[in-house]
């Protein structure tokens, strides 16, 4: 996570008691240095669900949810006014989570939000539903078949053994990780098969057999076993077993259960985990003997033709894995130190996180990208395709398969209800009172598990068939050409790429100039600027969030028109060659459920001459709110017409859509000049960067410089952008910056003042993502300055215990010295034993409705209200603070009341005596 220390002077309001009426809070004058505690967030408090808690002097910033949060892939996340607040860390019953405010990236609480990849935890369906959603989807139309069907079971009968070696230690986790795999050969192959290797994403770890007991612990505990995750790709294996390919899937729980805290969420350490046992594939396959049993039984394994498949987080790690084995890590992160004794001809990333948006630009790619993702729901795994380019020499192809209907689970079967050994289950949740027109099960779009499993298999053996095997038949499945694999039938599946023979290319990113439409941008909080608008129902995976809440040059075109013949120009900076291509692709999308929008697409080169090259029709996917619909199609249109009408086509000036139905939006992602095949990848010689994070105590005075540290290895020079933080607000400044192996052309520095007061520690963070000639591997990194003073004492007292109705009783909070930051104090009402009690009846309406959000039924004694707490703060500054309860006087004789105060901990455990208030009734 991005450890962003944060020095809370608004955001610890919410740590007041919680809803006190202003009128009664600032009614009457106060003492000097005496702060009157308030609500916040407009007198209504924290929404409901979240408190702040205080344990060992550490406070946090918590979220309970009202059911189970199983535990995914996709990163929880709190988020205030569109802002990332921080990276929570998850407790045991899986549903509460925890936040340090020293973790906190703002200041600003409004409108709290818990979001993992978009998608909205803390809000339920029915309140979160756009009504706009259509009743019914219908699927795409079936594509014709390609000329091949790489779903077709080979020749070869399998065979399955499994090995368990030795774990090892990987930095930044504490228990060895597990070196285990599952293979799946073919059986009397001849000579040297390539390898396929599996890595699974992050999902519970450990079971209790016979129970729904799961959890993310490492190791598992005694009587728990551990959930066999890597035994979800069997039917995959033996797919490719049976065409000649080698493959094992390894174990990754030790990983799951130690990466909460793992500033990349743990691609580092599943890069390693795989490293680690490609290294001992090499071994074996230079020493046979010296390999397992499992191992012995198969076809020597050619490390040269290696294909990678990662699943969710998975995905990510076996990205950095290829990243790696071409750009070495810094050794200080590293859990593999070897020759790198393999060759990763391309990877497949089923439903992955992206979180450091890093692709690898020179390895193929295929990724799927699940219609019906509950889990990485934003399908961020587009930036595998759209992040590569012009990033390198462009040559590898990068294929977004889009498959509609399926979820994130089911291509592992140990994960789908029903065939997995541990508690599993389906990740898009579904209302029956309100089911989704897309993904709720029965749905003419939505998958079964066995009909999700196939299609994933196929186009796992898709990518092997194309990026190892060198088949080019297979392109026309992956490439956007309109082709499908009979044997992924029923499921209809989408497909678009980037890279391969596709030359010049209009790029939104780049200098280009928009007339007739808007230059959009991908990620920015300004709706006049952002690409697709709040309220559209429906995101789109182009556009999935990073860290930074605006992003530079990620850029879309945006059309819109009410009418035909509202044409829109894209001029890049300077013409463009489209000599020798075929056609120009186009990747351009509309609205989810919408149909037969139609574009004329036209050309002008450097001399004004212009050409119409054809007209396209675009479709909209099956959406609705809740899913990531809002995809590009790729058309083409050949380049005949411009040959014909005499441009040069080594300069074109220009690209011009015009719109030939009635009215719509549509988006241009980008357009480039294509030609069939699929050419040789070279690696490039990349310049590769990695961010560090720096900690240092704040000290007592002064003020000291420390320099963010940067890592650039690798050859070449190459550019980044990047973005530094402000430790007070979370806003970015970005910029471009050249790097080069040796050079210092990062640097950020940044100054510490130190002082004798107690405040949370505060980080001054920065990102970087790769623009040209570079490669990322840890994407974010900074300074933390430490707080090293002793947080005060604090102490209550009452001020006014005994009281006669309508007045409020007072207690006092003290410190035994000022802090920089708000410090909290957590008071559970209890009751006075033997004593009358305080009831709702007797206290101020309005605190109540600030404290609790409504107002129970009836008379109800306030200690055994659902949240009988106050949560009471001192301002930054101050040494104290009042905690009034405001009571109200009627007009009925009632015996004198008592309530009771007592200071907890964060687990509830009482600390000190009981505070006892007296209201007397009114003569």
């Amino acid at each position: 996570m991005i450890r962003a220390r944060r020095i809370w002077a608004t955001a610890i309001a919410v740590l007041t008691v919680a809803g006190v009426s202003p009128a009664v809070a600032h009614g009457r004058p106060q003492p000097p240095d005496v702060t009157p505690v308030t609500a916040a967030n407009d007198q209504d408090g924290l929404p409901p669900g979240w408190r702040i808690t205080n344990a060992d002097g550490e406070h946090a910033l918590e979220w309970r949810s009202s059911r189970p949060v199983p535990t995914g892939d996709a990163r929880v996340e709190f988020h205030a006014d569109g802002k990332l607040v921080g990276v929570p860390e998850p407790e045991k019953d899986g549903r509460t989570f925890r936040l340090p405010l020293d973790n906190a990236r703002t200041a600003d609480l409004a409108d709290l939000q818990v979001l993992a990849a978009g998608r909205r935890l803390d809000q339920e369906a029915d309140d979160a539903r756009d009504r706009r959603s259509p009743s019914a989807a219908k699927p795409p139309a079936e594509l014709p078949a390609g000329s091949v069907d790489p779903g077709k079971p080979g020749t070869y009968r399998t065979l399955t053994g499994e090995y368990a070696l030795d774990p090892v230690r990987l930095p930044g986790f504490s228990a060895p990780v597990e070196m285990r795999g599952v293979v799946v050969a073919p059986k009397g192959a001849k000579g040297k098969r390539p390898v396929a290797l599996f890595l699974h994403g992050r999902h519970a770890t450990c079971y209790v057999p016979g129970s729904n007991d799961v959890n993310i612990d490492w190791p598992c505990a005694k009587g728990a076993k551990p959930i066999p995750s890597h035994r979800g790709y069997l039917r995959d294996q033996e797919l490719l077993a049976s065409q000649g390919y080698v493959t094992v899937s390894i174990s990754a729980n030790g990983i799951n259960g130690q990466d909460g805290n793992a500033e990349d969420g743990g691609a580092q350490a599943r890069s390693s985990l795989v490293r680690n046992h490609l290294a001992r594939w090499a071994d074996w396959a230079a020493k046979p003997s010296t390999a397992p049993a499992a191992v012995r039984k198969t076809p020597k394994a050619d490390l040269s033709r290696v294909l990678l498949v990662g699943h969710s987080r998975g995905g990510e790690g076996v990205n950095r894995a290829a990243m790696d084995s071409l750009y070495p890590p810094p050794p200080a992160q590293d859990g593999y130190r070897g020759a790198v004794r393999w060759h990763i001809r391309g990877t497949v990333l089923i439903g992955p996180t992206i979180f450091g948006q890093n692709p690898v630009p020179d390895v193929p790619s295929l990724t799927i990208l699940p219609g019906c993702d509950g889990d990485v729901s934003d399908l961020q795994g587009q930036v595998y395709a759209d992040g590569t380019r012009g990033v390198s020499r462009g040559k590898a192809l990068h294929s977004a398969v889009y498959m509609v209907g399926a979820n994130h689970n089911y291509f592992n079967s140990e994960w789908t209800p029903g065939q997995a050994q541990a508690p599993a289950d389906d990740d898009f949740w579904h209302d029956p009172e309100q089911p989704d027109p897309v993904c709720s099960p029965g749905t003419a779009t939505r998958l079964t598990a066995d009909q999700q499993h196939r299609a994933g298999a196929t186009y796992i053996a898709a990518a092997a068939r194309l990026f190892v095997a060198g088949d080019d038949r297979v392109r026309e499945l992956l490439d956007g050409s309109g082709r499908r694999a009979p044997s992924a039938d029923p499921a209809r599946v989408l497909t678009h790429a980037v890279g391969a023979n596709r030359g010049a290319g209009f790029l939104p990113d780049g200098s280009v100039k928009v007339t007739g439409g808007r230059l959009c941008s991908a990620i920015d909080p300004d709706p006049r600027t952002a690409c697709l608008d709040a309220a559209a129902g429906g995101s789109s995976p182009h556009f999935a969030h990073w860290a930074p809440e605006r992003e530079t040059g990620r850029r879309a075109v945006a059309l819109r028109w009410t009418a035909p013949g509202s044409a829109v120009k894209v001029r890049p900076e300077k013409p463009l060659s489209v000599k020798g291509a075929k056609n120009l692709a186009l990747r351009v999308f509309v609205p989810p459920n919408s149909t037969g929008k139609q574009l004329d697409v036209s050309v002008t080169d450097a001399a004004g001459k212009r050409a119409n090259l054809g007209r396209v029709q675009v479709d909209g996917l099956p959406g609705s709110d809740r899913t990531a619909s809002y995809w590009a199609r790729e058309v083409r249109v050949p380049l005949t017409a411009a040959t014909r009408a005499g441009l040069d086509l080594r300069h074109i000036a220009s690209l011009e859509l015009t719109p030939r139905t009635g009215s719509g939006q549509a988006w241009l992602m980008d357009a480039w000049a294509w030609s069939p095949g699929t050419p040789a990848v070279r690696e490039s010689s990349l310049a590769r960067l990695d961010i560090g994070r720096l900690k240092v105590k704040e000290g007592d005075s002064g003020v000291r410089t420390y320099q963010v540290p940067v890592r650039v290895s690798g050859k070449g020079s190459g550019t980044v952008r990047m973005y530094v933080l402000d430790p007070a607000t979370g806003k970015a400044k970005d910029q471009l910056v050249t790097v080069r192996p040796g050079g210092s052309s990062i640097d950020v520095k940044v100054q510490v003042k130190g002082n004798k007061r107690y405040a949370w520690d505060v980080s001054h963070d920065v990102l970087v993502k790769a623009v040209r000639g570079t490669v990322v591997g840890s994407h974010a990194g900074g300074v933390i300055a430490e707080n090293d003073d002793p947080m005060p004492e604090i102490t209550v007292k009452p001020v006014a215990d005994k009281v006669t109705e309508g007045l409020p009783l007072k207690w006092q909070i003290s410190l035994s010295a000022p802090a920089d930051v708000e410090l909290t104090k957590t008071l559970r009402i209890v009751p006075v034993p033997g004593s009358p009690e305080l009831s709702t009846k007797d206290v101020d309406r309005q605190w109540l409705l600030d404290m609790l959000g409504e107002v129970p039924d009836g008379e109800v004694p306030l200690s055994r209200l659902e949240y009988a707490y106050l949560w009471a703060g001192v301002p930054a500054g101050r040494t104290s603070a009042e905690v009034p309860v405001p009571t109200v006087r009627d007009q009925v004789a009632e015996p004198t009341e008592y309530v009771g105060l007592r200071a907890t901990d964060d687990e509830g455990k009482p600390e000190g005596p009981v505070l006892t208030g007296t209201v007397l009734d009114a003569p």
